[in-house]
């Protein structure tokens, strides 16, 4: 049976280009690893009420699930008001919930941040990566992964074009995958 690596998208707009870039990493995926896009869209907002009293929305529910069954998680984040954007927050809040059965503990991931403009999310790759320390998702420092003019990197049919970022992005993506296996050794191992 394969690992499973959970991809997020932090945008919930059709034309998206941060799930362009999570579905242009599906085919990036080695074949001991299979790469799963998950969609962040029908989350409702955090109410701590859902834990609290019975009736937790079946959305919560399946979100909670999904995430349980991912061994890692690579995030793809462009940026609201230099930082992560709502849907992307939410859905870290959502799986930490109730207290002490956080879906994110201990699963490695990577953030690939990306913006229309030159700054390509950094402010909301670090944001990210402040609320993964305190889940205690071990998170890939290297490569980092900032992806300036993302409006440019895709052709007509929304497709990834051949080129430098999408060699960078490939070899971002080895890089976890060779990441992913040592710290899911270590992690097993113990």
């Amino acid at each position: 049976m394969k690992n499973v690596i959970g991809i997020l998208a932090g945008s919930l707009r059709r034309e998206s280009y941060s799930k362009k870039l999570a579905n242009a990493l599906l085919s990036m995926a080695p074949d001991e690893l299979e790469f799963r896009i998950i969609s962040l869209a029908d989350i409702p907002i955090y109410n701590q009420d859902f834990d609290d009293h019975p009736g937790v929305p079946k959305a919560v529910t399946a979100f909670r699930k999904e995430m349980e069954q991912v061994d890692g998680i690579i995030f793809i984040t462009p940026e609201y008001n230099r930082s992560v954007p709502a849907v992307l927050k939410n859905a870290l809040d959502v799986g930490s919930r109730p207290y002490g059965k956080s879906v994110w503990n201990a699963k490695p991931a990577a953030v690939f941040s990306n913006s229309p403009s030159n700054l390509s999310a950094f402010g909301a790759n670090h944001h990210l990566r402040q609320s993964l320390v305190f889940l205690n998702v071990p998170t890939m420092q290297q490569p980092e992964v900032y992806l300036p003019k993302v409006n440019e990197l895709f052709d007509e049919s929304g497709n990834l074009k051949e080129g430098s970022t999408k060699d960078f992005l490939q070899k971002a993506v080895n890089a976890y995958v060779e990441w992913f296996n040592k710290k899911i050794f270590k992690r097993w191992k113990n």
